[in-house]
Order: structure tokens, then sequence, then C-alpha cells
């Protein structure tokens, strides 16, 4: 049987017995390895133990408010550069002996989170409401000095005691505690910084930065260095109940550095607490991954400037400031945990939003529409994906028409059809994609009784064709302006008689790279050109392959793309009621004039934006030539 040590609970050589004994022990803390995981990895800030200590002297004051409503309490930051430390202190409620000993020597239990319920169940109290205010809940803060403190030295005066208690501590297991003399009631905690730490002793603007950074409204004042006037605002006019709207609007602009495009007011007891206020910011966000922040407090602490997920997704360039006091703070106090409340949060906040814009398009139009200007392409491109708001933009939103910016319910009215034309729709709704046609659409247009969408950004179209589909009260279709689009040569161009040409024409013009037509219309004008967007990025990105400069990869993403949704040609409209033109048809395609009609067709696309290859430019020369020669016999 191998020997049995009972004092470490070890064997003294690698068997073991058949059978142990059990046995009962205690886990073993290595404090100062829990330290330093802390501030690796709990804590992210060195700001942190000013954070977490000014948090439980704000709430020492508030448990002594409870028993002396009378009682207003303070807070003082003290740095002793003489000692190289930092001392906190507060008037608030103090410590007996046994209360140091059980709460500031035990990890995880700190005094606030068990008066607020988080104590073991057999001691455990219940929460008065008045506890619901106070900030403390995890235990840790204490500890987390030990970041920047090689010492820490707390004394400490309950009103219940006669004299008070020193508490001292080093990153390391061992706790020094002793009666002190003491007369004032309260508790002072004083770091002794480690070397690498001791600017924050000496540098008055770096914890002045960290009180407003974390307690610039909580309601107790904060003094630094025994000045005479306090540290913390405490006061703002978004935590009013009934906030006055100007000074509402430049207390967000001072705190924000900059000026609010719209301020929205928000205050709600239930179905979830949330005071506050939330702002249009001016600066534009470039796509739509950036994510709207506010700032949060927590019974008036600062958890974070940046907290995200909390706006909707569709409104990133929303800022603001809200008291969320019924949200729990993750235990670094960095951000909220991501639970049920927070979710009510999530919905009441959208809901609160949504209902001030409603009521704005409704009673100040014009102020919409401005803000629309601002970031139209944001908000665009998340109404693609929410009914609401696309309903929201529906009245408000004003389209690029070939007459002007025109709302979608505007643009309904005049694409009214000729029952002439559609049997089947009442509305058609015509759209350009293509900015290089855009001048080209309003002149073809001008004359119409009906309007032409420029959906110049590929977003504008799907949001068109989402509004379109939420229209069920009446029948409407979304066509392109585009000559082989369903009644468009007739209704909008006047033509007749529209055809492709025969293969002995179109070969012809085969290194045009477009599809010819051959309709009557208008005696006027020789041809129209209509350009396929898509056609030009196809050709585009055959030229960057020639040249090999598009990776392998992305080259096999591009032709898959291409191939699944093949990329069709331009079109070219030639007039037969042209005179030149019933005159070449007559000709065979050798002909002088059938190469007059080939420049008709480049000079057409030219002046529609297109792009000419120098095979194309190769066969102008060859025609102007050929002309040439012709004419001079």
């Amino acid at each position: 049987m191998p020997e049995y040590d009972e004092q470490t609970y070890f064997y003294s050589n690698d068997e073991l017995p058949d059978t142990v004994t059990p046995k009962r022990i205690q886990f073993k803390v290595d404090i100062a390895s829990i330290i330093d995981l802390m501030g690796k990895s709990l804590y992210s800030r060195l700001e942190t133990p000013i954070r977490e200590l000014i948090q439980n002297g704000h709430d020492a004051v508030l448990r002594r408010r409870q028993i002396d409503i009378s009682f207003k309490g303070r807070i003082h930051v003290q740095q002793i550069p003489e000692t190289g430390s930092i001392r906190f202190s507060d008037d608030g409620i103090g410590l007996t002996i046994d209360e140091a000993e059980k709460y500031l020597g035990t990890l995880g239990l700190g005094i606030t989170g068990f008066m607020k319920g988080r104590g073991p169940d057999r001691t455990r109290p219940d929460p008065s409401e008045e506890d619901s205010n106070l900030i403390g809940e995890f235990g840790v803060g204490l500890f987390s000095a030990f970041m920047l403190a090689e010492r820490l030295i707390v004394e400490s005066r309950s009103p219940n005691s006669s004299s008070g208690v020193r508490w001292e501590a080093g990153p390391e297991s061992e706790i020094e505690i002793s009666k002190i003399e003491r007369s004032e009631i309260g508790t002072s905690v004083e770091l002794k910084l480690q070397e690498d730490y001791l600017d924050l002793c000496r540098d008055e603007e770096m914890i002045e930065e960290s009180i407003k950074q974390f307690a610039d409204f909580i309601s107790v004042p904060i003094f630094l260095n025994e000045a005479k006037a306090r540290t913390n605002l405490i006061n703002a006019a978004w935590f009013d109940e009934t906030p006055d709207f100007e000074n509402l609007e430049m207390e967000l602009a001072s705190y924000f550095e900059e000026q609010p495009l719209d301020v929205i007011p928000i205050r709600c007891e239930k179905p979830i607490s949330i005071a506050g206020a939330i702002y249009v910011s001016p600066q534009r966000t470039p796509g739509f991954s950036d994510d709207a922040v506010v700032a949060v407090t927590i019974r008036r602490m600062v958890i974070s400037r940046r907290i995200q997920d909390l706006l909707p997704a569709w409104g990133s360039f929303f800022r603001g400031v809200l008291e969320l006091h019924d949200c729990s703070p993750t235990a670094s106090r960095e951000d909220i945990v991501r639970d049920k409340t927070f979710e009510l949060v999530q919905g009441v906040l959208e809901e609160k939003l949504f209902q001030h814009f409603e009521k704005q398009a409704k009673d100040d139009p014009r102020r919409l529409e401005a803000l629309l200007d601002v970031h139209r392409y944001t908000l665009v491109g998340s109404a693609i994906e929410s009914p609401r708001l696309r309903n929201l933009l529906r009245g408000s939103y004003k389209w690029t028409t070939s007459k002007g910016r025109l709302t979608f319910p505007d643009v309904i009215k005049q694409s009214t059809c000729d029952p002439l034309f559609e049997s089947e729709a009442d509305h058609v709704i015509w759209y350009n994609a293509d900015r290089r046609q855009e001048r080209w659409m309003n002149d073809l247009f001008r004359e119409s009784d009906t309007v032409c969408i420029h959906t110049l950004r590929s977003f504008e179209e799907t949001l068109l064709a989402a509004m379109i589909a939420d229209s069920h009260d009446e029948p409407m279709d979304l066509r392109t302006a585009s000559v082989h689009s369903t009644n468009f040569s007739a209704s909008i161009l006047g033509m007749s008689d529209l055809e492709e040409a025969d293969s002995k024409w179109q070969e012809f013009f085969d290194k045009s790279n477009a599809t010819i037509h051959f309709a009557s219309f208008d005696s006027n004008q020789p041809a129209m050109a209509f350009l396929n967007e898509r056609y030009e990025l196809f050709q585009t990105m055959d030229e960057l392959k020639k040249e090999g400069e598009i990776p392998h990869g992305f080259q096999r993403l591009i032709d898959q793309h291409f191939e699944n949704s093949p990329t069709g040609k331009n079109e070219v409209v030639l007039n037969r009621n042209h005179r030149l033109i019933q005159s070449a048809l007559k000709k065979s395609a050798d002909h002088p004039l059938a190469s007059v009609l080939r420049l008709l067709v480049v000079n057409a696309l030219l002046s529609a934006g297109a792009k000419i290859d120098t095979e194309l430019q190769r066969q102008q020369r060859d025609d102007l030539n050929w002309i040439s020669e012709a004419l001079d016999g």
C-alpha cells in the first residue's frame, strides 16, 4: 500500500490505492492570478478602477440617503503625487468591521449586489425599490483596483459603529484588517499605484476625463482635488420628464460635438423604462454597414458611449443617449447583456422612431424630405427589407424622373395606361437604370403624358419593384424603358411595324454589336439607340480579362454570373419613314448607302453613350473611305 500524506491529500508515489476515503475540501483561489485575469479578460480599459470605485461611493451615499432623507452626500477624488496614490472618499453609509471582513474580502460577494438580491439563498434579502437605484452588482469592482495599484487601503466607519475599520491588501491572498479611530462616517479607498501608472496621480486631466466619461450623470456630486466646483454634470436635458426642446438640442450638440438634424425625445415606463433622446446625425454613412450607436446609462452611470444593436438597422445615422434602468450590464460593465429585456427595449425604440417619422410625414413633410435628402441612400437600401419603412418613404421619398422629382403616388398619377395599349394593367411605370441615357429618356418622355423614373442605383430599382408589389389595390406593372419592352415602342415612341432586321442586314451590322430593328416613326429622326447596361459591363469585363487584369477566382465568378443571366445587346431602331433609310433599303448591302446606314447606327450608339471598340472604329474608317470613293466616281 502506498504511503499517504494526510496533510496534503497526496500519495508519496505515482501509485493510487484501489479505494480512497471521500473527503470534502475547499476550492483554493490564486488571488494574484484572478486579478491578472480580470485585468486582461474581464476589463479592457485602464480607467475601469476609477469607474468601479466611484460606483461604490455612489451606492454608499444612496444607502445612507435611505435612512436619512435630508442627507445629500458627495464623493471626493484626490491625487497624491507625494505618495504615488489616488484616494476615493465618500460620506456614505460606511462599513462595520464585520461587513468589511465579509464583503471586501470575498471576491464576487459585493454588499450592493447582496442588497439587490444576489446573495446566497439562505441570507438573501428582499430587494427594496430604493435598492434598484444602486449601481454595483457583482462584487468584483474593488478588486479591479489591482489593475493599477500594488496595494489597496480601505478605511471606513459605519454610523452604527463608534470606531472605524482599516482593510489593507496587496495582490496576494493575505488581507490585514484592524480597528482604527475614525471620526467621519463614510469610506476612503487609497490606491498605491504601480510604477507604470504613476501618471494617474499627477495628471489631473486624465482623472477628470475618466470621471466625465463614466459618471457625468450620477446624482452624487464628485469633486476632484478639493475643487469647489463639482466635476460631474449630474443634470442633462434628456433626463427631464418634459425637456425644453431647444435646451435638449443644444446639450446633445455639445455632448456629441455635432449639430442634430432632428431630435426625438424618448420617455416611457411601460412595458419597459426608457428615458433619453435619439437624434439624426448630419454625418453621411458610406453604404449600409455602419451601425447606429448610443450612449447608454444604467442608473445614470455610463456603460458605454457606443452601444450597438439597440436601434433599428435602417437607421445607421441615429445617435443618442438613453437611460435603461431595467437592463443589465455585463460583468465588465462595458456593454449590456443581450437578453429578453434588451430585445424588449429594441422593439419599443423602433416603434417610437417609426411613430415620430410617421407623424412628421403627416404634419411636417418638408422636414422629413430634408432628412431624406441627407440620408436617402441609407434609408432606400434599408427599406427594401422593411415594409413599414417602405410605406413611410412611399409618400416622402422623391424619385428622379423625366418630369422632375416626384413621390411614388405622384408617379402613379402620371402613369395611367391608355386602354388602347393595355388591357390588364391600370398603370405602367417605366424606368431607366442607365445614367448615360437620362437626358435621352427625358427627351423621349417630354411629349408623353407618362413619366420615366431614373433608378440610377441598383437598390432603387429593387425598392421601386417592392413598392409596386405593396400596391395591392390597383394593378400596375414595372417595365424598363427599352424598345423590347411590351408596348414601349407604340405607346411612348409612337412607332409602328417594329420588327428585327433580317439575317442579311443583321450580319451587315454585326460589328456594331447591337441588335438592329426597323420601324416607322417620326420622319425627322433616322435612328434611335437604347443601351443595355449589362452588355456594357460584360464588354468592360471582357477587355480586362483579355488584358489579364482580373484574378482567376474572381473571373470564374464573373463568368458564372453572366452565364446564368445572359446580357443581351444594345439595340438600335432605324426609321423606315426617313428618306435616306428608305433609299438604302431598296439597295443591296454592298451599296454606299448601306455604309451610310452603318454610320448612322454607330452615331446613334455614340450619342447614347456606348463604347466603340477598335474593330468597329476600323469598320467606320472603311465605310467613310468607301463613301468617299463612291462620291468621287
